[in-house]
């Protein structure tokens, strides 16, 4: 048996989140809104079948796993640091515009070139290939169905981009705790639902945010 069903979730929101700081590998955790969000996600997976679960170790992605894994009955959470969001290194801690004025040149690069490496941080092509080879040592090879990856929102677009291509998520934000959905068929993996929020439509809305 291979997995055939992947739920992806990203993690509910922090105050950073709210606030537009780019929190990056910080360990920063959820809000009072991210702990709805986790128990709202929890509720839309809680017909389905869940075999095994997969986490960020980071403790908004672990919280939001562990809110599923208790409606859902898993006992095990499995954390690995690969599934962390994008070290945004200098930048962790600020503000876009607090970023642009501190750091110009470095903004600039980061803006245009995926493989610039932010001082102190990384690139989005060193995220994409650790997350991806998570995909490949963890989903291509466990022999359980269905499995729940909780991580973030920069993982889950670059992991995409890797295993489809960007377009997959071009223009499209990944709301805290959106639900992507992929299967597996004969002829490969296939996004059946990119983002899916849902289950949020009876939280008040709150403004859409791109930071890390």
């Amino acid at each position: 048996m291979t997995v055939q069903r992947v739920y992806i979730v990203r993690h509910g929101e922090t105050d950073y989140n709210h606030n537009g700081r780019w929190q990056g590998t910080l360990d920063i955790p959820l809000n009072p809104k991210g702990r709805e969000q986790a128990q709202a996600a929890a509720f839309a997976l809680e017909g389905l079948t869940i075999d095994k679960m997969y986490a960020s170790d980071l403790s908004r992605a672990f919280e939001t796993a562990k809110a599923i894994a208790n409606a859902k009955g898993v006992g095990n959470i499995h954390t690995d640091v690969r599934l962390r969001e994008i070290s945004v290194g200098v930048f962790q801690g600020l503000t876009r515009q607090e970023i642009a004025d501190t750091y110009p040149l470095e903004f600039n690069y980061w803006q245009h070139d995926d493989r610039y490496v932010v001082p102190r941080g990384e690139s989005r092509m060193q995220l994409q290939e650790r997350a991806y080879a998570f995909w490949q040592d963890v989903i291509e090879t466990d022999t359980v169905s269905n499995i729940v990856v909780v991580t973030h929102g920069g993982t889950i677009r670059w992991l995409l981009g890797r295993i489809f291509s960007l377009e997959t998520t071009l223009g499209k934000h990944l709301e805290n705790t959106s639900i992507t959905t992929l299967t597996r068929t004969a002829d490969g993996w296939h996004a059946e639902k990119v983002g899916d929020t849902s289950h949020l439509e009876t939280q008040s809305p709150k403004p859409s945010n791109g930071n890390y």
